[in-house]
């Protein structure tokens, strides 16, 4: 019994990787969405504008999405262990950074220290886990995603939790500490046990340091991977339209009260957890029947709540949104999959970095858009230009996988 326990234990040892990839990634997006709760707070500590904390924040996220290509090509030269590790100690740097209640000008320093070393986490992730179990890269990927915004969900009530801690006043200062400890911590850990479970090229880097620019753009001359790069980009710009503006477009558009728009909002990111399902199914039969169906229930999600709008209909609208998040959620992990397995390895780091910057970009120019939009045209129909970009999303995979599938 005894000996069949400890196999059994030694058997779960081989997550560590994961286990401590997620990790991270969830201190990542914990500190991320940390900030917004504290802009009040930190107006009051500060005496600073909206506009002040607003752009901050925005240098904030400027720096993360800016490290996503020099992470890549890092982690191709240095190896993902290293660009990991120095990545969560930089974040825990900024953490205590912040800690310390330094003046205005530095706080947006140490936030910036932050957006860099989290910056450093999500695309050099991918390829170490798609290393670490090349047979399970989907379920992998499912479960770094949903453990990350579950990061984000716990952000908002650490908030409000700390608040009152007497350690550090004001209590802000306590949870940027904790965060700076643990960021030391599983940066420890990291480096300990995760080399162990990587290919000697994982742990070492993966390129002899000579690969020229043009050699990771090179890839996107392949008119199978730049189509679904097209689709993926539609897809991104969807999304974060949508949600930056669901609750105001429920409440203003459908008629709903704050709070059930609220509720809609909140079940929306709850749904995260099909990428754990999806990212399964995608390593049995294949990423692209997964990515069609999943951009294919989202469409109908999105389009389901435009059309559904005139009648108010709570529980109609509340399915909309159901199908939305859950064909949105459950594209993430097989994307990952089917996007890092079209690189050569030596260059895979940076070739993600490069995908990962432009989907940041097309999610950048969404929001604006919508409200550019919804001020000039009317809210319904920028919701209708967010269905009709899933839609084409949905189309150009759906074509793809038509032509045959070579993820």
């Amino acid at each position: 019994m005894g000996s069949t326990t400890a196999a059994r234990l030694r058997g779960l040892g081989r997550f560590d990787a994961l286990v401590l990839t997620a990790l991270i990634w969830f201190l990542a997006k914990f500190l991320r969405y940390a900030f917004p709760p504290l802009f009040e707070p930190l107006q009051a500590s500060y005496g600073v504008s909206n506009t002040a904390v607003g752009a901050a924040f925005t240098a904030f996220m400027v720096v993360y999405a800016l490290l996503q290509f020099p992470s890549g090509l890092l982690a191709d030269r240095l190896g993902s262990v290293t660009v990991i590790v120095g990545g969560a100690l930089l974040a825990a740097a900024g953490a205590f950074g912040v800690a310390l209640e330094p003046p205005f000008l530095a706080l947006v320093a140490a936030m910036v220290v932050i957006g860099a070393g989290t910056g450093a986490h999500k695309t050099v992730a991918i390829r170490l886990l798609s290393r670490a179990y090349p047979a399970r890269t989907g379920r992998a990927l499912g479960v770094l995603d949903t453990i990350g915004t579950f990061g984000g969900v716990a952000a908002p009530a650490a908030v409000v939790a700390v608040a009152s801690v007497p350690l550090l006043s004001p209590g802000w200062r306590t949870l940027f500490l904790a965060a700076g400890v643990t960021g030391v911590a599983l940066a420890a850990a990291f480096l300990r046990r995760v080399p162990e479970r990587l290919p000697d090229a994982g742990a070492a880097g993966g390129s002899d340091g000579g690969v020229a620019l043009r050699q990771y753009l090179a890839v996107f001359a392949a008119p199978r991977f730049a189509a679904f790069v097209v689709a993926t980009l539609a897809f991104s710009f969807a999304y974060n339209g949508a949600v930056a503006f669901v609750p105001l477009y429920l409440s203003q558009e459908a008629g709903l009260s704050s709070a059930a728009a609220s509720g809609l909002y909140s079940l929306l990111f709850a749904l995260s957890l099909v990428q754990l399902a999806t990212g399964e199914v995608g390593d049995r039969v294949g990423t692209l029947p997964v990515i069609v169906a999943a951009l294919g229930v989202a469409t109908v999600g999105l389009v389901s709540l435009v059309a559904l709008t005139p009648t108010g209909n709570l529980l109609a609208l509340g399915a909309a949104v159901v199908a939305f998040g859950i064909g949105s959620h459950g594209f993430r992990p097989v994307r990952g999959s089917f996007l890092i397995s079209s690189f050569p390895d030596s260059i895979a780091g940076g070739s993600l970095g490069v995908v990962r910057t432009l989907l940041m970009a097309a999610g950048a120019v969404s929001p604006v858009t919508v409200g550019y939009l919804s001020e000039t045209v009317g809210f319904r129909p920028a919701f209708w230009l967010l269905a009709g970009s899933v839609a084409v999303a949905t189309a150009i995979c759906a074509a793809l996988l038509a032509i045959g599938d070579r993820s």
